[in-house]
């Protein structure tokens, strides 16, 4: 939801910039605006000789704004990247043996490494999200262990049941795999 809403939001105001853009652009090449618009007629221009002369004995000035700009179009750019970027594998490829391939799709086996690894002796949460290319998926698994759990012995079943049983089940020879462990929060017992 969150991603969808980040999209419609990045998509609007790159359609605000490109509307006010383009109504700069008409009122340039002599389209009469409206009374309101900000622009008066075709010979007005963005900046007055008034406002560029403002600061100009200061010699920070300019260099720092062109320097602001620069990076905030780099940014901008970073972001849009980022947005565009899928983090998440869609499918692993799976061998079945016979110089054909199948398709799993990648959720599905994340749900599967979830509920396998949830099901573990003192893990009250699991969550799995698979990277990589889809020949050689990665997993990232993020382990919540309740008050009672033995970290060591969660991340050794986790690797040595929930993990192995993946990598077998979609025919993979490796499947690197990064455990985050956290504690579940819980209040302290009282001691008598």
């Amino acid at each position: 939801m969150l991603r969808t809403v980040n999209r419609v939001l990045l998509g609007l105001l790159g359609l605000a910039l490109v509307l006010l853009g383009g109504s700069v652009l008409a009122v340039g090449l002599g389209v009469e605006p409206p009374s309101w618009w900000v622009h008066d007629s075709r010979d007005d221009v963005l900046l007055s000789d008034a406002d560029r002369a403002r600061w100009r004995d200061d010699g920070w000035w300019w260099p720092t704004v062109i320097g602001v700009l620069a990076v905030v179009v780099l940014l901008a750019l970073w972001w849009l990247t980022a947005q565009l970027r899928r983090r998440r594998l869609a499918e692993v490829l799976v061998e079945t043996g016979d110089g054909e391939g199948a398709l799993l799709r990648g959720r599905a086996m994340e749900s599967v490494l979830e509920t396998e690894a949830a099901a573990l002796d003192g893990v009250e949460r699991a969550r799995v999200r698979l990277t990589g290319r889809r020949n050689a998926p990665e997993a990232r698994v993020g382990l919540v262990l309740g008050a009672d759990a033995v970290p060591a012995e969660a991340l050794h079943r986790t690797c040595e049941e929930a993990l192995a049983h993946a990598r077998d089940s979609a025919g993979l020879g490796r499947l690197p795999a990064t455990v985050l462990l956290r504690a579940v929060k819980h209040r302290a017992e009282r001691v008598s």
